[in-house]
Order: structure tokens, then sequence, then C-alpha cells
């Protein structure tokens, strides 16, 4: 399971059982953390997800601004309500790729799914991991 979080929205993707392609799966509602936490931790449990792979956005210099440092801390709290394996990956440009793959298939998001965008970015967040894992 991929998290892209977000300040409003929380996008949620999901890889096939053998962990070979990532899936767009959900939108949630940036809420409290402690509710995006909860929400979280039980779409994991629904779904057997084996590990939370977490955006993190990094600069181009290689440091982690405002936005990674609150990433880390709802995480922490992740990490506290999951025996799962809570993990990050570098998220850079992974909004402005999931725009990019929407545009190049004439998909508009638009105020009916704000949301979709960011299942692509956690998707894509997800395929970076898995890709990763095969190559290790």
């Amino acid at each position: 399971m991929a998290v892209d979080y977000g300040l409003r929205r929380i996008g949620i993707a999901m890889s096939d059982p053998l962990q070979i392609t990532s899936s767009p799966f959900d939108t949630l509602t940036s809420l409290s953390p402690k509710q995006n936490v909860e929400k979280i931790t039980e779409m994991a449990v629904k779904n057997n997800v084996v590990a939370i792979v977490i955006g993190l956005p990094i600069d181009s210099t290689g440091t982690e601004g405002a936005m990674a440092k609150t990433i880390r801390g709802f995480a922490d709290k992740l990490k506290i309500c999951t025996t799962l394996p809570v993990m990050f990956i570098d998220e850079a440009f992974s909004s402005m790729e999931a725009t990019e793959i929407l545009s190049s298939k004439g998909i508009k998001f638009d105020h009916k799914d704000k949301g979709l965008k960011d299942r692509v970015s956690a998707a894509l967040i997800l395929q970076r991991y898995l890709e990763r894992k095969c190559s290790t």
C-alpha cells in the first residue's frame, strides 16, 4: 500500500498480490492526524496489506522541507498503530508525473474528482518502491 499524504487529500494505491504492479485505489479527505491514521490502518487491515510506503518530498538538493516533517510526524503516529512496516520513498515529481499521465490520456481531473491525481501519484510512488524492491 502506498500513501501520497497531503493536507487536503490522501491518495492511496495498492499492489497486486504478487507485488508486481500498482494501481490507484482510493482518496481520503484529510482530517485530523489521528483520524487519518485510523482510516489508513483500517484500510490496510481490510485489504491484507503487508507494508505501507509513504511518499516523502525531497527537493533537488536532497533536503526535506516543512511538508516532509509533517509526513514524518504522520508516519510516526502510523507506526504506533500498526505492526506493518512503514517506510518512505522519494516522491519527487510524482504529482507532476501524474498530471502528465492523465493529460496524455485525455483525462481531465476537475472538481468532480480532485482525488484522481492523488491516487495516481500514490500508484507512481508504490511502483517506484516495487521496482526498487525487485532490483535489490
